[in-house]
């Protein structure tokens, strides 16, 4: 069946899965359900405290089982310990086909491989993977699907009971013996715990994991010991330092410093850019520069920002800092600077649901005036693939992409022309994550594209000293460079499956025909 963005999505998908195909951001509007609820065991006569002696201890506790849903978050990034530990534990039982629902995965969980071949692991649900099990799912090695959602789409499918969470591990930075979390405090501190509220609320089992036990209260509790079940003290849950790696860096790429001259130049001349505008931004080196030098053109036009959202970085914490934005809405901390800021009044805490859920009563994405976000290609359908390499080996993740890029009412999305020798504007996506009509603008380093969709931008732009171009002739530019690249060959094993925010099949994900290990 062919869905709202072109793609074929093989019946037998739908079928498996009970999903429909994509049919556009507002589908769902107004669509009513009821939510779904946890099994609760009740705590009337206790001995005071919920320590269990180790992980073991607790999964027993849990009475872990083949076949059970196990929920993390990823708040530490690559420095991440949590998800190795548990799952070492439970392969050392001898559990077989589990499914992690993570709200992302990385290369600090490379190891999860081994697990995956043997079979512990069947099935991943995820906003996306990167390092080698990104590698071992596109070689088809998962035996069950590999699900990525949106940072919303994740809360939504638990919310709705789509996904039922069996037992959720928490890794919290301080937490006391009975279960009061916080994300500061610490020896390795991670600033907020937003992903793993929706996990607290509505997983069967929750177990708080902590290096730094605390007297009792751990007030304010970031997540409340009435949702947590058992709490266990390890030595280490994460290394902080690695909190900020990859893409979550500034640049002294010229190229990437021009496209985020010319994104902020975009931004202060379209009619959104006023007192009181709201703001978000991507990890990538460009769109941290743009928020450097946006900072700068507020000050000189005395102009306000009046929230901040998303993933925090130093540049957005700046702001703060120097009283140019009136509160920050956190449900990520992408460095160190973003994590000790948090201790700031103004800057709040808020949940992976009020941020980005589409299946809740209004989410803070739908109050942005501008996203700036990045894309591994854009196609000239304005359609964006953030998951899966031009090579067709999955390295990415949805994040909020595609929920900001809906909500929000202007979408800018930099991304150089060319990826290495692969041509990011192309003509077809190698898989859609976020769709073309979430996309306002695209900006690269020989010009930037104005979706046709936003006539009145096309209008604010008539008088503004910039290279707009058609993102047909980008494309174009591209090929001339470095030719038109081969399509990446799959086979028709389907592996995974991108999914709207709203739970509709956006594409699929094959597996590819021939994989050849380069190594890192």
């Amino acid at each position: 069946m062919i869905n709202a963005v072109g793609r074929e999505i093989p019946e037998e998908i739908l079928k498996i899965t009970g999903k429909e195909p994509f049919k556009g951001n507002h589908y769902f509007d107004g669509y009513e359900y009821k939510k779904d609820g946890p099994s609760t065991r009740c705590v009337i006569n206790s001995e005071g405290s919920k320590l269990v002696e180790n992980i073991h201890e607790v999964l027993v506790k849990c009475k872990i089982q083949d076949g059970m849903t196990l929920g993390f978050h990823h708040h530490f990034r690559d420095g991440d310990y949590v998800v190795n530990m548990v799952m070492e534990e439970i392969h050392k039982m001898g559990i077989k086909d589990i499914t992690i629902c993570a709200s992302s995965l990385g290369k600090a969980h490379d190891k999860l491989v081994e697990l995956i071949e043997d079979g512990t692991i069947t099935n991943i649900q995820s906003s996306g993977v990167r390092g080698k099990i990104g590698r071992a799912i596109s070689e088809g090695k998962l035996k069950g699907l590999a699900v990525m959602r949106s940072h919303g789409g994740r809360v939504r499918a638990i919310e709705t009971g789509e996904v039922r969470i069996d037992i959720a591990f928490i890794g919290s930075p301080t937490c006391d013996d009975y279960g009061n979390c916080r994300g500061i405090g610490g020896k390795s501190d991670c600033g907020v715990l937003s992903y793993s509220m929706v996990d607290a609320d509505y997983a069967d089992k929750v177990v708080a994991i902590t290096d730094c036990l605390v007297p009792f209260p751990n007030f304010p509790a970031h997540i409340s010991m009435t949702k947590v079940d058992y709490v266990v003290v390890v030595d280490e849950i994460g290394n902080p330092d690695k909190i900020a790696t990859g893409a979550a860096k500034p640049t002294t790429d010229m190229r990437k410093l021009m496209m985020a001259d010319y994104c902020t130049q975009f931004v202060v001349n379209t009619p959104y850019f006023k007192d009181g505008f709201s703001y978000q931004t991507g990890v990538g080196g460009a769109s941290i520069a743009s928020t450097i030098s946006l900072s700068k053109i507020m000050k000189e036009r005395n102009i306000r920002m009046k929230f901040g959202v998303g993933g925090l970085t130093k540049p957005m914490c700046d702001l703060l800092e120097n009283n140019q934005v009136d509160a920050l809405l956190d449900t990520q901390d992408f460095d160190l600077n973003a994590v000790e800021s948090v201790i700031n009044p103004k800057h709040f805490r808020i949940s992976a649901g009020e941020y980005a859920d589409p299946f809740n009563k209004g989410a803070v994405v739908n109050k942005l005036d501008f996203v700036i976000l990045a894309a591994l290609e854009v196609d000239v359908n304005f359609n964006c693939n953030v998951v899966v390499g031009s090579d067709g080996i999955i390295t990415g993740a949805q994040g909020g992409h595609p929920d900001t890029a809906a909500g929000a009412k202007c979408t800018i999305v930099i991304a150089p022309l060319l990826q290495g020798r692969i041509p990011a504007i192309c003509t077809d996506v190698t898989t859609v994550t976020t769709p073309g009509e979430s996309i306002d603008v695209v900006i690269t380093d020989y010009g930037i594209a104005i979706n046709p969709r936003r006539q009145d931008l096309i209008d604010a732009m008539k008088n503004v000293d910039l290279p707009f171009k058609t993102i047909e002739e980008l494309r174009d530019i591209a090929f001339s460079m470095v030719g038109e690249p081969e399509r990446v060959q799959f086979d028709d094993k389907v592996v995974g499956i991108i999914e709207g925010r709203d739970g509709t099949v956006m594409d699929v994900v094959r597996k590819i025909k021939k994989f050849e290990f380069s190594g890192e």
